[in-house]
């Protein structure tokens, strides 16, 4: 069971629950390749500088969009497992608030016990994609602020 000072949101909660009933790192890398399959079309249009996740060996591109203060990331890899990766952290942070993604702790990516399994540049570069994921909601929040003129 992991246990932090902040619960974590439900969706990231299951996910979390889900990897570490898992031992098996093969068994682990299986659920990252079936995660990427729910995984909606990334444009070909998105796939630009501004949406690129720096410090990944691997191309990773996030995109996120802020309607009624929930913010839905889309995403996308050239390489399945960090794929994986990025579909788990679409799916455990969409529908979240700016706030809540910004308050999260990395500790859960510790908590899936992957990072035992991934090699350390994927290791590294899931904890890339989670702070990117927090830089996109926080800069969506401030791009749909009213301006002050």
């Amino acid at each position: 069971m992991f246990y932090s000072s902040t619960p974590l949101p439900p969706a990231l909660e299951r996910l979390v629950q889900r990897f570490q009933q898992t031992s098996d790192p093969k068994r682990k890398y299986e659920h990252l390749l079936w995660l990427t399959k729910r995984l909606p079309e990334f444009p070909a249009a998105a796939k630009i500088a501004n949406n690129k996740v720096p410090g990944c060996v691997s191309q990773v591109y996030i995109t996120a969009t802020l309607e009624d203060d929930k913010v839905t990331f889309q995403g996308d890899s050239d390489a399945q497992i960090t794929k994986g990766l990025v579909a788990l952290l679409i799916e455990g942070l969409s529908s979240l608030s700016p706030l809540e993604i910004q308050d999260l702790s990395p500790d859960f990516i510790t908590a899936t016990r992957l990072d035992v399994s991934l090699t350390p540049s994927r290791a590294n570069g899931f904890y890339n994609i989670f702070q990117f994921m927090q830089h996109k909601a926080t800069t969506c929040q401030f791009a749909n602020m009213p301006s002050m003129s």
